[in-house]
């Protein structure tokens, strides 16, 4: 790979590449250490991470689905603390020269300030908010659904950090781009879409749904247009950059990306198929670069014709 070519600056956070390991699809990078060189990841984006401990849902947890997975995992995880103390200096050890982004969630505004103050530390290279939570004080609506309640969480999270702080935007909502205002508004650093969007599957030999959480999130191959539809409206929109990311499992799919205005992409499921995909698809998008005769990937970001 020509790292030169790849070498991104992506909301301040640098990377040797614009491909990141998207969060809850690659553990917290170690885990990939035997199947890729972490030296050339572009960065790794942790699980998501939550105040307290977290052991997820019961019962049935993964279903595959035509072209994508649906998951209910739960954001199980060891928590904020176990993390900082155990996990994080591993991190560093093993992959010490690659960018770390830490993701996380709450349930209140007020445990979203609180988590992004603990993570303003030395290896933590930035964070990314994931707002796909209800909020527990307002009767359970997702942060990511509410342009007000999301405004509110990337403030507080903002006034407790001096990272970059990432955005990760719920694709569950009427107009993507009134969410990304909001947050561009309130501070946020970048953006990164789409999450997963909320599926469903039945057994049809007991009549009750698969998942032990009745619904999960879907990703993989199937959301793709879907996540490239909503990287192009979105980046017509706002001026922070964009991480792109649903669906990815090859270079052309994250050039699609870069071309509808991301600055970098996650790969997300296609770990779980190849787990050397975070690599593979930046050597895919070098080859690309090469074939065309662009000198740095950052010549294609936004470059779609319309």
């Amino acid at each position: 790979m020509n790292f030169e070519r790849l070498a991104t600056n992506f909301a301040g956070i640098k990377m040797k590449t614009p491909v990141m390991g998207a969060s809850g699809t690659f553990g917290f990078g170690i885990e990939y250490k035997d199947f890729l060189n972490l030296g050339d990841v572009g960065a790794i984006i942790s699980k998501g991470l939550t105040p307290l401990p977290r052991s997820g849902n019961n019962g049935v947890r993964v279903a595959e689905t035509p072209g994508g997975m649906l998951n209910c995992i739960g954001l199980e995880n060891p928590g904020i603390d176990v993390f900082l103390r155990d996990i994080l200096p591993k991190v560093r050890q093993e992959a010490p020269d690659t960018a770390f982004i830490a993701n996380f969630s709450a349930g209140t505004v007020e445990d979203y300030g609180m988590m992004a103050a603990k993570l303003d530390v030395d290896g933590v290279d930035g964070v990314e908010v994931n707002i796909s939570c209800p909020n527990v004080k307002e009767g359970g609506i997702v942060f990511g659904t509410d342009p007000r309640a999301a405004a509110a969480v990337t403030e507080a999270v903002k006034k407790n950090t001096k990272k970059p702080v990432i955005v990760k935007l719920s694709p569950n909502v009427t107009d993507i781009t009134v969410m990304a205002k909001a947050v561009e508004e309130a501070g946020a650093d970048a953006i990164a879409l789409i999450n997963t969007l909320t599926g469903m599957v039945i057994d049809i030999r007991t009549r009750r749904p698969l998942l032990g959480n009745i619904t999960g999130g879907l990703s993989g191959p199937a959301v793709k247009p879907i996540a490239v539809r909503m990287v192009w409206q979105v980046a017509q929109a706002v001026k922070i950059p964009i991480l792109g990311l649903g669906g990815i499992t090859c270079g052309e799919d994250a050039v699609e990306f870069l071309l509808a205005g991301a600055s970098a992409v996650a790969v997300g499921a296609e770990n779980f198929v190849h787990p050397d995909a975070v690599v593979r698809v930046a050597e895919d998008i070098d080859a690309y670069l090469e074939a065309v005769g662009l000198k740095h990937v950052s010549e294609l970001v936004g470059q779609v014709r319309i």
